[in-house]
């Protein structure tokens, strides 16, 4: 539809008390009037999810915070491990442990990685 054509047509919906106040909540929650909300759903969105844009950027800091931590974490131990090594101490059973960690921290890394693509797919 172009910018410039009016709305002329109007359709009508019921809602019970409860889905109107999700509505509401919506209309407050993400700063989308309720017409939008409604015609965003049905016409650009008919099969995507509405996203709490707020939320969404906090829990993704709150993941990107924690993944900068653990990598903090991996940095200390390998310089520890390291200092070990030069000494002669470095047991074979704490090397061993420490590539499983690093293992699955990677894991965990690509995983998430592959999680906040689908998202970003989702959101076109």
């Amino acid at each position: 539809m172009k910018s410039t054509e009016k709305r002329i047509k109007k359709i009508d919906a019921r809602f019970t008390e409860e889905e109107y106040k999700l509505v509401l909540e919506m209309e407050n929650t993400l700063g989308i009037r309720k017409t939008d909300l409604v015609r965003n759903g049905l016409l650009k969105n008919g099969n995507a999810v509405i996203i709490n844009a707020k939320e969404l950027i906090g829990q993704l800091d709150s993941a990107g915070a924690e993944l900068g931590r653990s990598g903090n974490n991996i940095n200390q131990l390998a310089r520890h491990a390291n200092r070990l090594a030069k000494k002669g101490l470095l047991s074979p059973v704490v090397v061993e442990r420490f590539n499983s960690l690093l293992e699955q921290y990677l894991v965990n890394q690509k995983d998430l990685e592959t999680a906040l693509r689908k998202i970003v797919r989702s959101m076109h």
